[in-house]
């Protein structure tokens, strides 16, 4: 696209802050997807806008992309009811910077991600809101529509809520290569000890085929059974299967190809140097950002 002297204001604005924007709606929605439709709307609203009514452009774009979320959140309520299997969260390659930025990088990894499904809509756009993007309590209640005294309350039990199930205690990057170097080890050498080393006793593997791809439809749980399930699965498909190192989600992950084309994603969830959840994303429909870096920002 030509560069031309006069671009239009509106579409400056919105472009300052597309990433932002996308990322806001990823964290509301666990789906790329549905945060790229979501900025088409928040771009047709916003190209009707009077720019001269607006005090805070920022502020205004992010509010009305959260209300677009949350309208698009409600839907997929209902419609992943009707999900076959587990639901899993659409991985992203994502830049380094995204790792480095280390308070983004856990609220868009896939543990979390997964824990902000647990939060009603309005709980979960506050919690992103507040926690990930620092806006005041005055600008959220605007943007879901309550009072600031209400969001103040929806925020701390919101809190409250995620840190009973968020991952215990900080990882470090190099924590979670060198668990998943270990796990990439001995799942390509059919090693059964060397993955019970690494899995913790209560660690919970979810899969994600959208019906499209076999995946495990329930969440399997335990050490033993879940290494012997992983060991049977990749020694069927042999030779013609590479796994290789990723950045998914501001956190190293795996991928696993058959034949060259990629066909899983696997992200981990570690607590005290163990893996305690192994995220397997192997819906096609699911796999399309992870051909290009997605950018993110706060």
């Amino acid at each position: 696209m030509e560069h031309t002297e006069h671009t239009d204001p509106a579409t400056e604005a919105f472009v300052a802050h597309r990433n932002l924007l996308f990322t806001v709606a990823y964290e509301l929605l666990g789906s790329a997807a549905d945060a790229e439709d979501v900025l088409q709307e928040t771009w047709l609203r916003w190209a009707g806008v009077d720019l001269g009514t607006v005090r805070d452009q920022r502020a205004y774009l992010v509010r009305i992309t959260t209300r677009q979320a949350l309208s698009r959140l409600r839907t997929l309520g209902r419609r992943r009811e009707s999900y076959v299997g587990s639901w899993l969260p659409e991985p992203l390659l994502t830049a380094p910077d995204v790792a480095e930025d280390v308070e983004l990088a856990d609220s868009v990894s896939m543990a979390m991600l997964l824990v902000l499904e647990t939060l009603a809509p309005v709980e979960r756009a506050v919690f992103v809101l507040r926690e990930v993007f620092d806006l005041g309590y005055e600008e959220i209640a605007e943007a879901v529509d309550k009072s600031p005294a209400a969001v103040r309350q929806i925020a701390h039990r919101a809190r409250s809520h995620v840190a009973a199930r968020r991952p215990r205690g900080a990882v470090s990057r190099t924590e979670t290569q060198l668990a998943l170097d270990a796990f990439r080890r001995a799942a390509e050498t059919g090693d059964l000890q060397g993955l019970l080393d690494i899995l913790a006793p209560d660690v919970v593997l979810m899969g994600d085929g959208g019906g499209v791809k076999q995946a495990v439809l329930r969440p399997v749980v335990g050490a033993d059974k879940v290494a012997r399930l992983l060991i049977g699965g990749l020694g069927k498909a042999g030779a013609a299967l590479s796994m290789s190192p990723a950045q998914v989600n501001g956190h190293p992950a795996l991928t696993i190809r058959l034949d060259g084309e990629l066909d899983t994603v696997v992200a981990v969830r570690l607590d005290d140097g163990l893996i305690t959840g192994l995220y397997a994303v192997r819906n096609p429909e699911k796999l399309s950002h992870m051909r290009r870096e997605t950018a993110l920002r706060r």
